[in-house]
């Protein structure tokens, strides 16, 4: 009898087998004909396989994947992200150096893509084109009076190198369209806004973010100011975004002695890495003052804290953003890219200064807001720092970690009731537009001034010139009363004169003059000339 039940044991196994499959299948059809996820190692991959099949509606699947990456970066850190292909030459390019393209500086006015400077040496420059062009055609097809963006107008101009592209331009006075054939090329890209000298011995460099070239273009501009007599020197860091890990570390050799750390960085998965100054610095000793505001972060905020925390040097301003995370890159085969943090970077005091986002990423970004709000801004005893937070420099300066660079000397936001109408004109873009008119209405006359020397000695914003434009901005809906303008006249005139040099010369013609207005450069000379 045990020897007989052995032997159906196997088909009685195959029964219940059997029954339980089509007892899965009536449940499975049941509750939605739901198949379980069988890997946890292929979840994520399984779930937008299921989507894409199962959903009600059409759906990319490669959208699922972009969302799903992004969802996911979101709950990491503010500066862990998702660059899609659309984005990511937009993102890359500034840090690159250079791009491919045309080579022109264009704005979008009245519906029109309006050129405002050639790049110097550029395709675009070689064939003559110039500032105040108006570009109509591409490729045979009109791109004014269709409401075209900066977006889509760049999408069109730029491109491989030696590929061509014809365009028809619209130049006062010629008589008809004018056609270039134009050869894209190699287009450099500069972080070094402007460099000159500021007062006598007081040299004067801003720079807009720290990318592959910025090295290069400070130590040039220290050779070429030092040239021209410099022994101080105002490092303008304000609205500089940051970039490269590695332009920063560079850039902060040229001020430090050998051997001076400079910053560290360290992750869970990423050994300790330790950078110092070399002896190759071309300013490590003389005065030395750097810029910083809210807008002051990353590798900016690298070089600012590696100077204070030498007493290399003094920090004017407000406080900086607080960011300090590292990334890296990772490309796909797609075209788009993910930015991951990979480690903190801690200043030689070691103050890590990222600030931070434990309520998540709406408030993280929206900090300048309460920043304005809690009158930071304005009054630096609004910052309050725990203990915890507070180091000490070689030389036994107190300076702060945990939310940014806060400066040594405050420089407050200007507000002041008398500059209304000044600020209304400025928020408004409406100094800016009118400069841009005027200038394209007098080009012919304002292209004798060569360089920014012969234009602030020989151009002046008259009374007629300021009135003329009260009443532009009275037609745009900027109103005014005569105690209005008291204050606020020196201020309109000074930055019509700096975007009408904007409009002539690039930023050499913009910043010596906007800076003779400027409350932090203003008292970075002054305690310069102390």
């Amino acid at each position: 009898m045990e020897k007989k039940n052995n032997y159906y044991l196997p088909v009685w196994f195959a029964i219940v087998l059997i029954v339980g499959i089509l007892l899965g299948l009536f449940l499975g059809n049941r509750l939605g004909n739901f198949n379980y996820l069988h890997s946890d190692n292929d979840k994520l991959k399984e779930v937008i396989d299921y989507v894409e099949s199962n959903y009600v509606d059409t759906i990319s699947k490669k959208v699922l994947e972009e969302k799903a990456i992004t969802g996911m970066l979101e709950q990491l850190d503010p500066h862990s992200v998702f660059i899609s292909e659309e984005e990511f030459h937009a993102a890359n390019d500034p840090l690159l150096g250079s791009f491919e393209g045309i080579g022109v500086q264009f704005r979008v006015e009245n519906d029109t893509v309006t050129v405002i400077n050639p790049v110097s040496g550029g395709p675009s420059e070689k064939l003559g084109i110039r500032a105040g062009d108006r570009i109509v055609k591409v490729d045979g097809k009109k791109i004014c009076g269709i409401k075209i963006s900066t977006n889509d107008v760049m999408r069109k101009l730029k491109g491989p190198k030696g590929t061509k592209v014809n365009v028809a331009i619209f130049r006062r006075g010629a008589g008809g369209l004018l056609d270039f054939t134009i050869t894209r090329d190699v287009i450099p890209t500069y972080s070094m806004d402007v460099a000159y000298m500021a007062a006598p011995g007081i040299g004067y460099i801003r720079l807009n973010n720290f990318a592959a070239t910025t090295h290069e273009e400070v130590h040039n501009a220290l050779e070429k100011l030092q040239g021209e007599g410099m022994k101080k020197l105002i490092l303008d860091l304000r609205g500089n975004g940051g970039g490269y890990l590695k332009a920063a570390i560079n850039v902060a050799d040229e001020f430090l002695g050998n051997g001076e750390l400079i910053v560290y960085t360290e992750g869970m998965n990423h050994q300790k890495e330790v950078s110092k100054a070399t002896a190759d610095g071309l300013f490590e000793k003389g005065d030395l003052i750097v810029l910083v505001d809210e807008g002051t972060a990353s590798a900016a905020e690298i070089v600012s804290g590696a100077i204070q925390d030498h007493d290399r040097g003094m920090i004017l301003g407000r406080r900086s953003f607080g960011k300090g995370l590292v990334q890296e890159q990772l490309d796909f085969k797609d075209g788009s890219a993910l930015r991951l943090t990979v480690a903190r970077y801690y200043t030689p005091t070691g103050r890590c200064i990222q600030k931070s986002y434990k309520d998540g990423l709406e408030t993280y970004n929206s900090d300048y807001y309460h920043r304005f709000m809690n009158g930071e801004l304005e009054h630096p005893d609004s910052i309050k720092f725990p203990d915890s937070l507070k180091f000490k420099t070689p030389k036994g300066r107190t300076v702060y970690g945990g939310g940014g660079i806060m400066p040594d000397i405050f420089i407050p936001m200007e507000k002041d009731s008398a500059l209304i109408y000044y600020t209304k004109c400025i928020n408004k873009g409406l100094v800016y537009q009118f400069a841009f008119d005027y200038t394209d209405r007098n080009r012919t006359l304002l292209t004798r001034f060569k360089n920014v020397d012969q234009f602030d000695k020989g151009f002046v914003v008259t009374d007629g010139i300021f009135n003329e434009f009260v009443l532009y901005a009275d037609q745009k809906g900027i109103k005014h009363e005569g105690k209005d303008l008291s204050k606020s006249d020196r201020y309109v005139k000074t930055m019509l004169k700096a975007y009408i040099g904007r409009n002539l010369l690039d930023n050499d013609g913009f910043f010596p003059i906007l800076n003779t207005i400027d409350p932090g450069f203003l008292k970075a000379v002054e305690m310069l000339n102390k």
